[in-house]
């Protein structure tokens, strides 16, 4: 038997399933690639203090990097909520010792309603440490703002040019995801060489909880079976489109995708593919 590509998630633990590294595992699973991982926090809000995001010591970061490391190894890494500096540092030291094919950076810097996800003085040392070390970085409008100086993205031809100057920092590809835009859903990837958008119809959904990790663990995912990074990004884009018309939810908080959907519905999205500039 062929012994499947293996991927580890670097990210934070959602105790309610939906998003970080219990997304990304999920899809790692349905796209047929070893799932690991690295817990870099623990995302529960406490009833009493309210504290919502629990990190966790570089010690035990190191130590879950060194297990999977020696008993599996890697092909592949998407790296999600490092939070702080500190974390970026040490996630940044560990994968240039290690054998990685394939890194996928998603940038978590802004939650699913606008809660900020990493530390201020942490973004200047994701761009100058993570960021160039990336096959590709996949930050939403939010996170590309950010990245940008705070800079004013509202339509494609501003994706666009984001990507474009997003390449500068040094990773080898960009895709800048629009869902927070209107109209249809529009990602533009940058290659160093040319701009490609993808485009799906627009789910009438709030129950998106996950998609961006969702997202990039799928592109991670193709990455390591050795596909194209266009061909990635427009396999991922499928899946987490589908996921998100089949989302649902148990209670009146937003709720998940949902990662089985094409293999339970037999129906994968159609994405439109151009070239742009």
């Amino acid at each position: 038997m062929e012994l499947p590509a293996r991927v580890v998630t670097i990210a934070g633990s959602a105790a309610g399933g939906s998003a970080g590294i219990q997304a990304d595992l999920k899809t790692f699973q349905e796209l047929d690639v070893y799932g690991m991982s690295v817990v870099t926090a623990i995302v529960g809000k406490h009833p009493e203090t309210g504290k919502n995001v629990h990190p966790q010591t570089i010690e035990a970061i190191e130590a879950q990097f060194s297990t999977l490391n020696r008993q599996v190894g890697m092909d592949g890494v998407k790296i999600g909520m490092l939070f702080s500096k500190e974390v970026i540092g040490t996630v940044a030291h560990l994968l240039g010792d290690s054998a990685a094919d394939h890194i996928v950076v998603d940038p978590v810097m802004v939650g699913k309603m606008g809660s900020q996800l990493l530390d201020d003085d942490a973004i200047d040392k994701l761009k100058d440490e993570l960021v160039p070390m990336a096959e590709i970085i996949t930050p939403n409008v939010p996170e590309a703002s950010l990245l940008l100086g705070g800079r004013s993205l509202e339509s494609v031809e501003a994706l666009k040019q984001a990507a474009v100057d997003l390449h500068q920092l040094g990773a080898g590809n960009v895709l800048v995801k629009g869902g927070r835009l209107t109209g249809p859903a529009v990602d533009v990837l940058y290659d160093g060489h040319k701009v490609t958008s993808f485009t799906a119809p627009r789910v009438d959904t709030v129950n998106t909880s996950g998609a961006g990790c969702t997202y990039s663990a799928a592109i991670a995912a193709y990455l390591t079976k050795g596909t194209t990074v266009e061909k990635a990004v427009l396999e991922a884009k499928r899946f987490v489109t589908t996921a998100i018309e089949y989302g649902f939810s148990y209670t009146e908080i937003v709720g998940p995708t949902y990662h089985a959907a094409i293999r339970k519905s037999g129906v994968a999205h159609e994405i439109k593919v151009e070239t742009i500039g």
